[in-house]
């Protein structure tokens, strides 16, 4: 295809800058290879507003967080009549907040772990009887791990909330689920091959997601058949409900028994060296490039 000139959005000001700019630095080196009239904008630098005068005539986002993965962006590029890659504006905001995901979720019947809304006059022991120990307190709007804490014991569960609190005045605690962890890369309406992580203790945190090769990643996952297949259908499924489109990722978490649950989903997900749509992809038969043109053929408004 000719994609004409093609804006590569990435950097931003959310707190996952560091890594949209990694990102966005694999994206824009792949589709300059394949030939494609690409160029980086970073919206902390220019205002988004001046594309329009400047004949892009498609946008990759690769965002991560506020201001580029929670449709504003989104919204600013259908107003200027750009083309752009991935989620819409509704449902980039409603995967962007993890709670009104759980909400969609639970009413479409998919699994997603238990969970409560912590606010400075919640009863933290109360919760603590509810969803047991360890628990997961985590901001509502952030992603590749910050702001998470796992709380082994009641009296840490203030100082998580109040870490998180600095991020989102919404927080989340969720109920500890054991497992394999894994996720569903999702591109052009199919569900990729599971990629499950390993990571050192279980710690996959923003330091070993992005920066150290202690994380071990298994695609093909390695796990029975029919429970592949399970996780791949609900992860489509749980796409699908929230009204994504394009590309994205789902995580998700078997436990020792067969059962499984979803965490989150990710509308603009990591294309870093360390990062799991590719990986899936090549497992799939797709290299990195040709992953970076088959989002990009995507690009759509409405």
């Amino acid at each position: 295809m000719n994609f004409g000139k093609v804006a590569v959005l990435m950097g931003g000001t959310s707190a996952e800058r560091e890594i949209s700019l990694l990102s966005g630095s694999a994206v824009l080196a792949a589709l300059r290879e394949r030939g494609v009239d690409a160029h980086a904008i970073d919206p902390a630098d220019r205002p988004i507003w001046h594309l329009e005068g400047e004949g892009f005539e498609r946008a990759f986002v690769i965002l991560h967080g506020r201001q580029g993965e929670d449709g504003t962006i989104q919204g600013a590029l259908e107003m200027m009549g750009i083309p752009y890659t991935g989620s819409g504006v509704m449902a980039s905001a409603l995967a962007m907040d993890k709670w009104r995901t759980k909400l969609v979720w639970l009413a479409a019947g998919l699994p997603t772990p238990r969970y409560c809304m912590l606010d400075p006059a919640t009863d933290f022991a109360a919760v603590v009887a509810m969803l047991g120990l360890p628990l997961i307190v985590k901001p509502a709007h952030e992603g590749s791990s910050i702001g998470i804490t796992k709380v082994h014991a009641a009296g840490e569960l203030r100082a998580a909330f109040d870490l998180a609190c600095k991020l989102d005045p919404l927080v989340i605690a969720e109920e500890f689920v054991a497992g394999q962890e894994l996720t569903a890369a999702i591109v052009g309406g199919e569900a990729l091959p599971l990629v499950r992580i390993d990571a050192p203790e279980g710690k996959y945190d923003y330091e070993n997601k992005y920066f150290t090769d202690s994380v071990r990643y298994r695609c093909p996952a390695g796990i029975r058949p029919e429970s592949e297949s399970a996780i791949r259908r609900a992860a489509l499924k749980a796409f699908e409900v929230l009204g994504c489109r394009g590309w994205g990722r789902a995580d998700a978490i078997l436990a020792p028994d067969g059962r499984f649950t979803l965490l989150e989903m990710n509308t603009a997900p990591g294309m870093t060296g360390h990062s799991l749509v590719p990986m899936a992809a090549k497992a799939a038969g797709l290299d990195f490039p040709d992953l970076v043109l088959k989002v990009l053929s995507g690009a759509t408004l409405g």
